[in-house]
């Protein structure tokens, strides 16, 4: 089997985008990223497509296929792919198999998203949804986790509020992120509160947005002169099993540990990570879990510094979600092409010294005992 090779990647700003569809939006996030790559449309051998929310509230289907005629892509196979946060990222882990098995020498995966719409409303809040049903709507479960981990480690709200003043200080350095003004501990604090203790400045935006990235084996790589290797593409899904720890996500550790074993490497040996930073407390509960620190100390390695660009192990240099912005199906491929760029030395204002080795993490949904689905991806360069 042939390893993977990440050759191009392509991004629209994160932001309301009044005057784009979602066509729109697909079309430029593709055609740079086969623009990056140095190929064609013609040379891309199987497709997919993710979004979130479309066929949710619209009824759309074939999402993908309209997409990729916009693009001039058509007559290959063209799969369409929706897992809530980690749409784009487990659309990426399928096309990654269909590369590796030999399906195709080239895939081209989008996530494309459009919530600037008067229909969005929180995901999976419908009168048919368990967790909707126990009143776990994401804010609500984000919040029970703070209030666990704080009460069982003494995580502060002026640690869970310098994540947002960190990833808001990334994303002044990045040209497509949402939210660039510089924020304080004291303004994310004094924001208006979504769910005790989480304010607003501790909770994603919504946006509308596209990424695209090309995939390729070991020979197209040699004639691209693609450098970015996929050392680990994994994914898993949680349960409703109890008891379980609202202070830390069972699957978070185990799709962590497949995804270093699978790699051949371990935490100290990363560089840089983009992880899903949905709440300030998730991107402290993922610190740990991806074990970046021990349990229970994500608030003071925030605090140190460790993870702001310049650090130790800076994190969500992009701006993360909650500062980038999260078009949901668009996030997971946001994150991977982050890394790409970052091992490519593409990374100009935010480039991280010396990277040569990225993890990039999402999560989509959260239970009332553990997370839907979780995906990393570990590059080298």
């Amino acid at each position: 089997m042939s390893d993977i090779y990440v050759a191009g990647f392509g991004i629209t700003p994160f932001a309301r985008h009044s005057d784009k569809g979602l066509n729109d939006l697909a079309l430029a996030a593709g055609e740079a990223a086969l623009a990056d790559a140095g190929i064609s449309g013609k040379d891309v051998g199987i497709g997919y497509f993710a979004n979130a929310l479309a066929g949710r509230l619209f009824g759309d289907s074939t999402l993908g296929q309209a997409a990729f005629a916009a693009l001039g892509i058509n007559k290959i196979p063209v799969l369409n792919v929706e897992k809530t946060c980690t749409s784009g990222s487990s659309a990426f882990y399928l096309a990654c198999q269909s590369v590796r098995c030999g399906e195709a020498d080239v895939a081209l995966v989008i996530g494309a998203e459009k919530m600037c719409v008067p229909q969005m409303g929180l995901l999976n809040s419908g009168d048919t949804d368990t967790d909707a049903l126990l009143g776990l709507v994401p804010p609500a479960s984000f919040a029970m986790r703070a209030q666990r981990h704080m009460h069982e480690y003494g995580t502060t709200l002026a640690q869970m509020a310098q994540v947002a003043v960190k990833n808001r200080d990334h994303a002044g350095l990045n040209p497509i992120a949402q939210y660039r003004t510089p924020t304080t501990v004291d303004e994310v604090l004094s924001s208006p509160m979504i769910a005790d203790p989480l304010t607003r400045l501790q909770s994603i935006p919504i946006a509308d947005g596209a990424a695209a990235v090309v995939i390729c084996n070991t020979q197209v790589a040699k004639r691209l002169g693609a450098k970015v290797r996929v050392r680990a593409a994994v994914l898993c899904s949680g349960d409703y099993l109890n008891p379980q720890s609202f202070a830390r996500w069972q699957t978070d550790y185990r799709g962590a540990v497949a995804a270093y074993e699978k790699a051949g490497i371990g935490p100290d040996e990363l560089d840089l990570v983009e992880c899903h930073d949905a709440f300030t407390i998730s991107e402290l509960m993922h610190y740990e879990a991806l074990g970046l620190c021990d349990a229970g100390e994500s608030g003071a390695l925030v605090g140190s510094g460790a993870t702001a660009l310049g650090g130790r192990i800076p994190v969500n240099v992009s701006g993360g979600l909650l500062s980038k912005g999260h078009p949901i199906a668009a996030t997971g491929v946001a994150q991977i092409g982050e890394i790409k760029q970052q091992l490519c030395e593409q990374a100009d204002a935010r480039q991280v010294d010396n990277a040569r080795v990225g993890l990039a993490h999402c999560m989509g949904g959260d239970l009332a005992a553990d997370t839907k689905s979780y995906s990393l991806v570990i590059m080298t360069s």
